[in-house]
């Protein structure tokens, strides 16, 4: 796994001359680049999510597009649309935005349900529908959806199975601050991102990404992924426990982490870091939970407090 190891690193050690002191949050969207999976970055305006996804795209030599969503923007803003050429006779398909590689879609709680969900097949199959015909997008595919925590006035909270769509949840927080004194002194003459280069080649991802499924994961913590799910489903605080396709949201990204890491084989930690990420958006708590001032990440922590690592029978 040493070629993964090195490829991610290289990309992660050149972002980081835009983004300052969020190693973490970039090594969680390389095993979502891994694993061909979507990120939900859940953060306040202002903390760097645009520039994130432009350093990665510029990295990797791939194409960047962005859409602010507003409640006028429609889908076919968003997939594309058939116009009639005159001059032929006939329609033309104009591609939208989401024929790219890495698309942001900025405040995507401020788009329509019905423009939310011109998203999901894109996600899940990686193509396109309009006017009846499907369409086939670029690979590798990566969607960046951003929301703001704070302000929900004007906003349509994503339903369950759009969130379920993502493969993680992440957010970059603030800087410390001396990584925030360093942000200012970059920024004195010119950003940063203009002098930026690619430093790989994204046409190699694909073969890296088939590569992810050799990484070794023991019966042992297949059995505690599984039984980490059951839990959550069996808990009374929770109305919606994890799916399956949670645990192998949960699988997939433990493998891709091991294998960023330089290993061939996954250790319990990686599953326990990766646990809130990849599960926490897919819990559902009791109204009468929340009034207790329970909260899915404090009840995921619990599960996982509680759920014992044993051995397989």
């Amino acid at each position: 796994m040493e070629n993964i190891h090195t490829f991610t690193n290289q990309i992660i050690n050149n972002v980081e001359k835009v983004i300052i002191g969020k190693r973490t949050a970039l090594e969680m969207l390389m095993v979502a680049l891994l694993c061909e999976g979507h990120v939900l970055l859940e953060d306040v305006p202002g903390s760097g999510k645009t520039m994130l996804a432009r350093a990665v795209s510029v990295s990797l030599g791939i194409n960047f597009k962005r859409i602010q969503c507003t409640p006028d923007l429609m889908p076919n803003d968003v997939t594309g649309v058939s116009i009639f050429n005159q001059k032929n006779g006939d329609f033309e398909f104009r591609p939208g935005p989401i024929f790219v590689n890495i698309l942001l879609a900025d405040e995507i709680n401020r788009a329509t349900p019905r423009t939310q969900s011109a998203l999901l097949e894109a996600m899940q199959e990686q193509q396109v529908t309009v006017d009846g015909t499907t369409r086939e997008l670029p690979r590798p595919f990566l969607v960046l959806a951003t929301q703001n925590p704070i302000e929900y006035e004007g906003t349509f909270p994503l339903p369950e199975a759009q969130l379920d769509r993502f493969l993680m949840r992440i957010s970059l927080g603030y800087p410390s601050p001396a990584d925030e004194r360093q942000i200012l002194l970059n920024l004195q003459h010119e950003h940063p991102i203009t002098k930026l280069e690619k430093v790989v080649e994204g046409g190699g991802l694909a073969a890296l990404q088939r590569q992810v499924w050799e990484v070794h994961v023991d019966e042992t913590l297949q059995k505690y992924i599984v039984d980490l799910a059951a839990a959550t489903r069996s808990h009374p605080d929770l109305a919606l426990g994890i799916s399956p396709r949670g645990s192998l949201a949960l699988f997939k990204t433990s493998q891709a982490l091991a294998a960023l890491r330089g290993r061939d084989h996954v250790l319990p930690d990686d599953v326990k870091l990766l646990a809130p990420v990849t599960l926490t958006h897919r819990l559902i708590v009791k109204p009468e939970a929340e009034l207790r001032g329970r909260s899915a990440a404090s009840i995921l922590a619990d599960v996982i407090e509680s759920t014992p690592l044993g051995l397989v029978p």
